[in-house]
């Protein structure tokens, strides 16, 4: 019914595709350059976030520990869940995307055989959390991915031509955010991710970038010489060449954004990146022009400093007072690692903090709130619990519709052959396309 109901809407609408396709990318530009008609600031409220990484595996395939984890979030007041659906080079869920690509199946599964992420947003929704799938690794792999293996020419690379630098998840080489059809397999993720699943959201961090020594790959030197008329700086600090490529980034989210907002016109684009000094001066990331574009919703940066006085100078830096001021903002608050706890009083110094200069907190990671402790876990969650002694809604503001055309998703009996057909980037304008039957 679907199909025959598609193939109707096509033989009437394709007469007329291109001049509407122009029309919904026009209305798109304007919607996107007025910002005072387009939303409102942020209502009262708090983020009160966690979370969820592969570290976390363990706890959140059983379903009765996902259901007891859940309800003990609940419990304390937290209301959002950040889970990981893209790490390594895999997508966490069952992805007919990722296998196009010829990643193979990572599917995992629960022990009950369950969907694990559906599970989760079940379990969450039912006792009013939100949910927001977090694509962790952006455009970053290890050097040994299926990902990376099978698609060399999607790799970018230094001027000297080597392609790899190190991350806190070891030796990584990092796809070409400006090659097409690396944007269109992080766009067919999101698309996947936000049409299979009841999510109220998406994240992205640190790794929507690109390191700024990075850029010198053939495809990426040949499009700034179209565009230029000049090779690329041999310093790849060079101010204009810095901003040619913060742009074509923010060309990029420009189209993601709007895509995820015609599939689901009230989801929230978050985004959880490092200090603006640093997004931008090691990583191209300009959040503040996304923010003051309109591009995302939800802003949690990684404040994850070793005293008080360096978390204090992050939070009184005059573009997160910006930030809070246009939209929902959070700090990012390290709750400790497997080799690495963190007394509960100095999480609670950075969490009082943080509520003095009236910004949100997520916590890293879900075990390490009271699982990899120094406490014992029922101290640790009375402690959560002095915290946030009474729940409390998450900031809001209003989101508009993204008026462009949605993409048609082609269903079919095998999730590996579900087609999604997408705006492609020409520019920095999304063109809607349809398929031809």
């Amino acid at each position: 019914m679907k199909r025959h109901f598609l193939k109707q809407f096509w033989q009437s609408f394709r007469k007329f595709k291109f001049i509407y396709g122009f029309l919904a990318s026009l209305l798109g530009i304007l919607w996107l350059g007025n910002p005072i008609m387009a939303f409102s600031p942020p209502t009262p409220g708090e983020i009160r976030g966690v979370w969820i990484t592969t570290n976390d595996t363990n706890t959140f395939i059983d379903q009765p520990k996902v259901k007891d984890s859940i309800a003990k979030l609940a419990r304390l007041h937290f209301n959002t869940l950040y889970p990981v659906v893209w790490n390594s080079g895999y997508a966490l869920y069952e992805s007919g995307v990722a296998q196009r690509a010829g990643i193979q199946p990572f599917i995992p599964r629960g022990l009950q055989g369950q969907d694990t992420l559906k599970d989760i947003i079940d379990e969450a929704h039912q006792q009013g959390l939100q949910v927001m799938p977090w694509f962790e690794f952006g455009f970053m792999a290890p050097p040994s991915s299926e990902l990376a293996m099978k698609h060399p020419r999607w790799l970018t690379q230094r001027r000297d031509g080597s392609n790899t630098t190190r991350s806190a998840a070891g030796e990584v080489v990092w796809l070409n955010p400006f090659h097409p059809e690396v944007q269109q397999f992080i766009t067919n993720l999101v698309v996947e991710v936000a049409t299979k699943y009841d999510i109220d959201g998406i994240q992205f961090d640190d790794h929507l970038c690109l390191p700024h020594e990075l850029g010198y790959d053939p495809y990426t030197i040949n499009l700034y010489k179209q565009e230029t008329e000049q090779d690329p700086p041999a310093d790849p600090k060079d101010p204009a060449w810095m901003r040619w490529r913060a742009d074509k980034l923010t060309a990029f989210v420009t189209n993601l954004n709007l895509t995820l907002k015609s599939i689901k016109p009230k989801a929230i684009f978050s985004l959880s990146p490092n200090p603006y000094h640093v997004a931008y001066n090691s990583f191209l990331q300009d959040w503040v022009l996304w923010i003051r574009q309109n591009l995302i919703d939800e802003l949690i940066v990684q404040v994850y400093r070793p005293d008080l006085s360096a978390f204090i100078r992050e939070l009184t830096r005059p573009e997160m007072q910006e930030a809070r001021q246009k939209i929902p903002t959070g700090v990012g608050i390290l709750t400790g690692l497997r080799n690495r706890p963190i007394p509960i009083q100095f999480i609670e110094e950075k969490v009082l903090t943080a509520r003095q200069y009236n910004f949100g907190v997520s916590f890293f990671f879900y075990d390490s709130l009271w699982n990899y402790a120094p406490e014992p876990p029922p101290e640790r969650q009375s402690r959560f619990l002095s915290l946030f002694p009474s729940p409390i809604n998450r900031p809001v503001r209003e989101i508009p519709v993204a008026p462009i055309v949605a993409p048609i998703i082609e269903e079919t009996a095998n999730p590996s052959e579900t087609e999604i057909i997408l705006p492609p980037i020409y520019e920095g304008i999304p063109i809607p396309v349809y398929p031809a039957w």
